[in-house]
């Protein structure tokens, strides 16, 4: 949040104090942006400002400019002008190797982490829509805990209803929950998973709920809002969905999706889009 307001201020300075050059920012081809972008960079000529050249070649990027989106990659792969941001230099890399840029091809696959676009890439979404919370009494024994996800659930565009009734399943609400499989925490995460979405202590309930978050987000723009696809993934991995070509034959699996069915009644749930680079090869059928 910090480093979105810099950024709005930085941009919002360069404005006022030198208009015409924010006019022709705007108006700037991808290659106009990703050369000021590099300037800005390297302090060519310019004041160096890292956070600034962030900015301009996330622009470019925007307009499908290969070099741009190398050059974001890069920075975020690095850290420089913000924090360290794997996921989303990846993104960036498979996008610029998509068009044939052959050091995007040699970075993304020095890159293990699940390519997640920027922020400053996807496109405007439209309103979302209100997820209102039923009364606490409804849903659980721990008024904090239900709190805590209708604070949480919005900055991931999560329904909360959908987070309360997985926790219920879960772990009943109990934050120190601990499954024989060492799943963990009020959302049951396994030590992959909350590795995975940099979750550093699983019985933190905040952390552990920003973790369930990560991965429920990520599961509805994989499986392109299907509930039924998202809730059997949050169980048996997404990778046995795709294996099985929807809910696996698993018992548990299928138990678990008649739990949570019974609990949060909708089928489709809103989505980011865009914010992966691949969706499932079965979300569409």
């Amino acid at each position: 949040m910090e480093r979105d307001l810099r950024i709005v201020s930085l941009m919002a300075l360069l404005c006022i104090s030198t208009p015409l050059v924010c006019w022709a920012a705007e108006e700037a081809s991808a290659e106009e942006l990703a050369a000021q972008a590099a300037r800005h960079e390297h302090g060519e000529g310019v004041p160096r400002d890292p956070v600034l050249a962030r900015t301009l070649y996330c622009r470019a990027a925007r307009q499908g400019y290969a070099p741009a989106q190398y050059a974001l990659g890069w920075m975020l792969a690095n850290g420089r002008g913000g924090a360290r941001d794997d996921s989303a230099a990846r993104h960036l890399f498979t996008l610029a190797a998509a068009q044939g840029h052959m050091q995007a091809q040699t970075m993304a696959t020095q890159l293990s982490a699940t390519p997640v676009a920027p922020a400053c890439l996807l496109p405007d979404l439209p309103p979302q829509p209100k997820f209102d919370l039923p009364p606490i009494s409804m849903w659980t024994p721990n008024p904090q805990v239900a709190r805590l996800v209708g604070r949480l659930a919005p900055e991931f565009n999560v329904d909360p209803l959908l987070v309360l009734a997985i926790i219920s399943v879960e772990s009943g609400f109990n934050s120190r929950a601990v499954s024989p499989r060492q799943a963990q925490g009020l959302m049951q995460l396994i030590p992959e998973t909350a590795q995975r979405f940099q979750v550093r202590d699983v019985f933190n309930e905040e952390q552990n709920v920003r973790g369930g978050l990560a991965y429920l987000r990520w599961l509805l723009a994989y499986f392109k809002g299907n509930v039924t696809l998202v809730t059997a993934a949050y169980n048996a991995g997404e990778k046995a969905v795709d294996r099985y070509g929807g809910v696996p034959p698993y018992p548990e699996t299928r138990d678990y999706v008649k739990k949570i069915s019974t609990l949060y009644h909708q089928t489709i749930h809103p989505y980011q889009r865009d914010l992966l680079p691949v969706t499932s090869p079965i979300a569409a059928k």
